[in-house]
């Protein structure tokens, strides 16, 4: 049966799916079994990588992820392969459309089909016609899908129509998820205020790797300048850097190379690396969806985090009344002092 599926931040989705669908996959060469269509390049790379781990008894599972800002000539060559095609495809929406059309991808052979961060797919346009565009081309007969959300909102019902009769799986209210083991706070302070107050908090707060989210590329680039410049070890991924680089600096911190990373919200869904204990908010998120999402990247799978948001006007303090609201949640302001054990994973 298709399946909706909605949990905390942090609970395991990715897990669900990439194991459910490796368990009843029967591999035939030159046929796709499995499409994953996620929002971001650095998710479906992400996502990649967790299937070739949890196959890695499966040397017959074929794995390979597809999206935009490389040559499609290189996917096309692979695809029409049968010793190379693969059984599993990651993809975001805009490329898998593009091999679609072309009929390179042969979506015909497709058992599960499946959204990963549905919501944030569904409401964008241009991706939300390409994933219908790519529905038209599987047999919904032959097969199920899965869709996982963050947030349910109002997706269910967008949701609900490319699929039949769906099991419904919703862990807790949606009103409350909040994240266990993280700690939540505030700082009150002016925009010129920003940059000094950061290098204290960097230099004062023990962790052991940063997440800086910022509104716009240019403040990226600029702040990653000042941390480095500062001696910090930091790294900065967004929306302005050729895809090669971006997935560089993705596996580089990852791979625990650099400890700080500055980013935009191209990085606040979905992203999992789990040394992550501190997130800092230096542009207060746009809305209290975006606020989860950012704030989830610390406290992943039970693990203790804290989340530092800068408050720079009255918009910001709009938007923390909203957050507090909407997740039933009290945001204290930062104390002088937090006990390191409170927030650091023994």
């Amino acid at each position: 049966m298709d399946v909706l599926c909605q949990a905390k931040s942090g609970h395991g989705k990715t897990a669900v799916f990439v194991l459910a669908t490796l368990q009843q996959l029967e591999p035939v060469n030159g046929e796709i079994s499995v499409l994953v269509l996620c929002h971001t390049r650095e998710l479906a790379f992400q996502i990649k990588n967790e299937y070739t781990r949890f196959a890695k008894y499966m040397p017959d599972v074929r794995v390979n992820t597809f999206y935009g800002g490389t040559p499609v000539a290189k996917d096309a060559e692979l695809l029409r392969d049968k010793n190379k095609c693969p059984h599993i495809v990651v993809a975001t929406p805009g490329r898998l459309n593009a091999l679609v059309r072309e009929k390179t991808l042969d979506a015909s052979r497709v058992k599960h089909f499946v959204l990963d961060e549905c919501d944030k797919i569904v409401e964008q346009l241009d991706m939300r016609r390409d994933v219908q565009e790519i529905f038209r081309a599987t047999p919904h007969h032959k097969q199920v899908m899965m869709f996982t959300a963050t947030l349910a909102k109002d997706v269910r019902i967008t949701c609900k129509k490319f699929m039949t009769n769906p099991l419904e799986i919703f862990v807790d209210d949606e009103t409350k998820l909040t994240l266990h083991g993280l700690q939540q706070h505030y700082v009150k302070l002016d925009e010129i205020n920003k940059n000094r107050k950061l290098n204290e908090l960097l230099d004062t707060l023990e962790f052991n790797q940063v997440v800086i989210f910022v509104k716009s590329v240019n403040r990226a680039v600029e702040l990653d300048k000042l941390l480095v410049s500062c001696n910090f070890p930091s790294i900065a991924i967004h929306s302005g850097l050729v895809q090669e680089e971006r997935i560089t600096r993705y596996t580089a911190f990852k791979a625990f190379e650099k400890r700080i990373l500055v980013a935009t919200d191209i990085f606040g869904r979905g992203i999992d690396v789990e040394r992550v204990n501190i997130v800092v908010n230096y542009d207060c998120p746009g809305d209290a969806d975006s606020y989860l999402h950012r704030v989830g990247r610390a406290g992943r799978f039970g693990t203790k985090g804290l989340s530092i948001t800068f408050v720079a006007s009255s918009e910001d303090e709009r938007i923390m009344s909203e957050i507090q609201a909407r997740f039933e949640v009290a945001v204290p302001e930062l104390p002088d002092h937090i006990d390191p054990a409170s927030y650091m994973t023994s």
